[in-house]
């Protein structure tokens, strides 16, 4: 019942100061005292504005609440992926970032890094919940939002509905990723990468203040990549380019510009050709001579906060973005047994554009005993695509077609939200509310159009307790909204079509969050049950894809531990059981679970450091990412097997041994070492699992 999200188918490590040994003059024998020892100056490439961390470990966010709140008092499951993880692991993708996140399963359609397509527990989260710097960024049916990992400073995944403060949004969570900010000390870093399939990349990161009293502040980040990968014709290239001014005229005024602008080519077609019903074959269905996915994306948009007095501080965000994508793809059809498979050629252009603007005020009070943060806002986004597709039979044809219009979308949505977290002795209360109005026009590619309004009031309330032992527990209640766009079909056998209902999901949530006393270090725990109505899913079942609306329903349980410990070992660990059962769909789907689901997911990732002796300056890391098994398709007539990849990284920091190389890193990384690849199938179609990839990178952090 899911379609698969593509087009074509029938510093020195983190250290950068040197140790030093404080040597008095002339000291007197009987007051002498030990001469401290300052160890290594910590260079990191976070600004630490939005999200505060340490290590493996985040302590303070603003996307729970949109205040800066300690993590552990807030009553939902959080995870972060920081900059410390990043800069060990060497994601290329953000799919790939998620990878050790408990809940997160970005591995349901193989190798494929056209796209990041991840669930959060259990439901698709590529489209409405997908945020940058805690603003909406809509993706179009094709044109995609590309999320390059060296330009980010941090991942915060929300786990569950989040509509009551961030409006439109899907029952598993939001996705927010965490742009690179300046800084107020200088800090440059050039790094150099190369690896297999002949894969080189350079990147510059600067920033620091701009004038003497550091009132404004700069960031540029850059990168540029040459590469191919293990399918023919299919590249991996971009140029990625990112601006940042910070201006600052008092210490409550401040106002942060942030930018982008970047081109990637990558295959327009990831798949091979399916020769069955779950059976997949060995044959590519790209073709070499036309299989380009460019892609054009460009965003501006600033972040406004104002601190009137130790009552009221008011902030406004907002941002424009917009893609150009023009995808080349192919692939195979049978017209019979015994017959050679036939050959089409399609293209398809797509552009998407987004306009949001979040206005809020924060207001901090007590009423008695009570300690109140309050915010209210109003948030008003706008999203645009147009799409036209081509298909022929022919490659010199294809090349040669014009590409007509296909479709498209405008939406407009009006929020307006109010929350308030108490805090009275050791209890913190969180009640959050808002209401949005949704109106959107769909154009067919006849241009016919059709109009559709919406609204709804989504809300949360949260409570949290921490002991006096310092362990955390908490509930919590919560739901999501997402309009949906066209006639559904309840029997897809014929034409009786009705305008589909807007996707709603509640979820109760109990859990415990546990912050180590004296280590940097945290465990969290949390039991889920999520029920989704009128969620919509194409059905090919006809050889016609229509739209169809679905009810599911999430239960899981999710185990999450992460530390950064001072003898130099941090790790990851995190576990999840999770089942998704249709409770309301396709004939022969009542009561099956959804496919490519897994109930088993585990992973593991440990890091450590040698800060002395003979190995002084080594780092090893390794990780193991498992997946159970899972069902093929959703009427659950076949299974995919259980599989685990590992992965692992070496580095040498120099300067350990020679203060004159401090700063300088050599980092070796391998994704899937074990070159573990099978198949994946979802919704009766199959995808290969990307195999083994090594690359190594010099460093060097001043």
């Amino acid at each position: 019942m899911r379609t698969r999200p593509t087009i074509g188918r029938p510093g020195l490590s983190l250290l950068g100061g040197a140790a030093m040994l404080c040597q008095p003059g002339a000291v007197y024998a009987q007051d002498a005292e030990a001469a401290p020892v300052l160890g290594k100056i910590e260079v990191t490439a976070q600004s630490n504005e939005i999200l505060k961390q340490n290590g493996y470990l985040a302590r303070k966010d603003r996307i729970g609440t949109k205040t800066d709140t300690p993590i552990a008092k807030i009553p939902q499951a959080i995870s972060v992926v920081t900059q410390k993880q990043l800069e060990d692991q060497k994601p290329r993708t953000l799919n790939e970032s998620l990878g050790y996140t408990a809940s997160a399963n970005p591995n349901s359609f193989g190798f494929d890094t056209r796209y990041d397509a991840f669930f959060l527990r259990g439901f698709p989260a590529y489209y409405n919940g997908m945020f940058r710097d805690g603003l909406r960024q809509y993706n179009g049916p094709s044109a995609w939002f590309k999320t390059e990992p060296y330009g980010i400073e941090g991942v915060t995944i929300l786990k569950g509905p989040a509509s009551s403060l961030y409006g439109v949004s899907g029952p598993g969570g939001i996705v927010n990723v965490v742009t690179k900010r300046p800084k107020d000390e200088p800090y440059h870093e050039i790094e150099l990468l190369a690896g297999e399939h002949n894969r080189f990349q350079a990147a510059l990161d600067a920033s620091g203040p701009v004038n003497a009293d550091g009132s404004i502040l700069y960031r540029f980040t850059s990168l540029g990549r040459l590469s191919e990968t293990d399918l023919p014709g299919y590249s991996d290239d971009k140029l990625y380019l990112a601006p940042a001014v910070t201006f600052k005229p008092d210490e409550d005024t401040k106002l942060t510009i942030l930018g982008e602008y970047s081109k990637s080519v990558t295959g327009g077609t990831a798949a091979f050709y399916n020769s069955g019903y779950g059976v997949l074959s060995n044959v590519y269905e790209g073709d070499p001579a036309w299989n380009d996915f460019e892609q054009s994306q460009g965003r501006i948009g600033y972040e406004f906060e104002h601190r009137f007095n130790d009552v009221l501080t008011v902030r406004q965000n907002l941002r424009y973005n917009a893609v150009d994508s023009d995808i080349e793809y192919s692939g195979h059809y049978s017209i019979g047994a015994g017959q050679p498979l036939q050959r089409y050629w399609g293209h398809y252009t797509e552009t998407m554009k987004n306009f949001v603007v979040d206005n809020m005020a924060q207001l901090e009070f007590d009423t008695g005993p009570v300690k109140h943060t309050m915010v209210g806002g109003v948030d008003y986004a706008w999203s645009d695509y147009d799409a036209a597709s081509a298909t022929a039979y022919s490659v010199e044809d294809i090349k040669a077609m014009p590409v007509p219009h296909s479709g498209g979308q405008e939406m407009n949505q009006l929020g307006a939200y109010l929350h308030d977290q108490m805090e009275w002795n050791d209890f913190t209360l969180f009640t959050s509310g808002r209401y949005d109005w949704v109106d959107t026009t769909s154009t067919a590619a006849d241009f016919s159009q059709s109009r559709q309004k919406d609204r709804a009031f989504s809300g949360r309330l949260g409570l949290s307790y921490r002991t006096e032992w310092g362990v955390i527990p908490y509930v919590n209640y919560s739901t999501s909204f997402s309009p949906n766009i066209g006639f559904v079909y309840d029997d897809v056998t014929n034409n009786v079509g009705r305008v589909a209902r807007p996707t709603i999901a509640t979820q109760k949530e109990i859990g415990v969050k546990y912050e180590i006393p004296d280590h940097n270090a945290t465990i969290s725990a949390a039991l889920f049950d999520i029920d989704q109505k009128d969620g919509v899913v194409f059905d090919a079942s006809t050889g016609i894809n229509k739209q169809r609306q679905l009810d599911l329903n999430s239960r899981g349980l999710e185990l999450e531990a992460n530390a950064s410990l001072d003898n130099g070992f941090s790790f990851i660990a995190s576990y999840t059981y999770l089942r998704v059962k249709i409770e309301r769909g396709a004939e022969g789907t009542y009561g099956k679970e959804l496919s490519a689901t897994p109930n088993h997911i585990l992973s593991l990732w440990g890091h450590y450091q040698f800060e002395n002796g003979t190995l002084e300056g080594l780092g090893l890391g390794t990780g193991v990412r498992f997946a159970g098994s899972s069902y093929g398709d959703d009427t659950n007539t076949f299974k995919n097997s259980a599989r685990a990849f590992v992965d692992a990284s070496l580095s040498y920091d120099f300067g350990y041994r020679n203060p004159k190389l401090e700063g300088v890193k050599l980092q070796v990384n391998a994704k899937n070492l074990f070159d573990n690849q099978k198949t994946i199938c979802s919704a009766g179609y199959c995808y290969r699992d990307e195999g083994r990839s090594l690359f190594a990178s010099l460093r060097y952090r001043f």
